[in-house]
């Protein structure tokens, strides 16, 4: 997925892969250095921590951000926690329709059951996806009455498939549900723009192909359209995982961010404070680090909303269709 991004590397690694609690400490720092700068560079920034005014006015309104933000958080597990509620008749309709999935990939696997882990389920698709490309590739390659055009298309899209589902095979080996490195190992396979392909070739090529090399193709593009589903309902089981540590963890950033916010505006006299660190009043450094504790609540919920947001912008559709040209695999041009 990083590869076909519009953004730099960094960026999006930034905003994908990142552990989130790490980018939240690197927002923490951040903002706690850029205000302690500013504070030290901006020369009317003195009184402000003189004066208790302004800081006090600040800190009412953390306090009361921090309790809407609680509130939204509780509605956000309500949202999530909804889907998982219903009667017996709708949870067997569940059951009934994923059991019928794992039949029809355990057909397509020709193995008596599938795995049961998220991770181990995937890379079974993504295996045999690959298996069935290389066995398309050589049925191709070998025959030298079809079209040279037509061959090396076909060869060309069979061999990028089989050495994606490799690579994406071998990311997925040894991941935990529950990380990201599933759902980033599975995004990886960029299944639309294949089956797409693969479906052309049937549609364009298909009176060319032999009975063998068209049931070849038939099979690749049955294990694509099992891949799709899988991995929408992985993705969609994670971002459920996510938003409730989500909750979790701004629930408990919210109690020392309410604490402090409330003892600024309690306590907190700059005109007993005196001193300095480092040439910056102590004043400044206690203020600086009391609105970085109170905006851990709002980093936490950016840093992970910013993921769901990126994932969800550039996997928004199912089956052969590409949104973005960047989606496209250059190795074959249609057009």
């Amino acid at each position: 997925m990083r590869e076909r991004a519009s953004t730099s590397g960094t960026w999006f690694d930034l905003l994908v892969e990142t552990n989130r609690l790490l980018l939240v400490a690197g927002l923490f720092v951040t903002i706690f250095g850029a205000l302690l700068a500013l504070g030290v560079v901006i020369p009317s920034a003195g009184p402000l921590f003189i004066s208790g005014d302004p800081i006090e006015t600040a800190f009412q309104a953390f306090v009361g951000a921090t309790i809407t933000g609680v509130t939204l958080v509780v509605t956000l597990n309500q949202l999530v926690l909804s889907q998982e509620f219903g009667a017996v008749g709708d949870q067997r309709e569940r059951m009934d329709a994923a059991v019928q999935f794992r039949e029809d990939v355990e057909s397509t696997l020709d193995a008596a059951i599938s795995p049961p882990e998220p991770a181990a389920f995937l890379r079974a698709l993504v295996d045999v996806t690959g298996e069935r490309a290389e066995t398309l590739r050589e049925r191709v390659a070998e025959d030298d009455s079809l079209d040279e055009a037509v061959r090396d298309r076909v060869t060309t899209l069979a061999a990028d498939i089989a050495a994606n589902a490799d690579a994406v095979g071998e990311a997925l080996d040894g991941t935990q549900f529950g990380t990201f490195e599933v759902v980033s190992s599975a995004l990886d396979f960029n299944y639309s723009w294949k089956l797409y392909s693969a479906r052309r070739v049937r549609a364009e090529d298909g009176q060319q192909l032999t009975d063998e090399q068209s049931e070849a193709v038939e099979e690749l593009i049955d294990a694509l359209e099992l891949f799709g589903p899988a991995r929408e309902h992985f993705k969609t089981l994670y971002f459920q995982w996510e938003l409730t540590a989500l909750s979790r963890i701004i629930l408990a950033a919210s109690l020392p961010s309410l604490v402090v916010s409330v003892s600024m505006v309690l306590f907190y006299d700059p005109a007993a404070i005196a001193g300095s660190i480092a040439g910056a009043p102590l004043s400044l450094w206690i203020v600086a680090g009391a609105v970085a504790v109170a905006l851990v609540p709002f980093l936490v919920l950016l840093s992970y909303v910013l993921r769901i947001a990126v994932v969800t912008q550039r996997t928004l559709s199912i089956g052969p269709f590409t949104l973005r040209e960047t989606d496209r695999e250059e190795s074959i041009d249609w057009e």
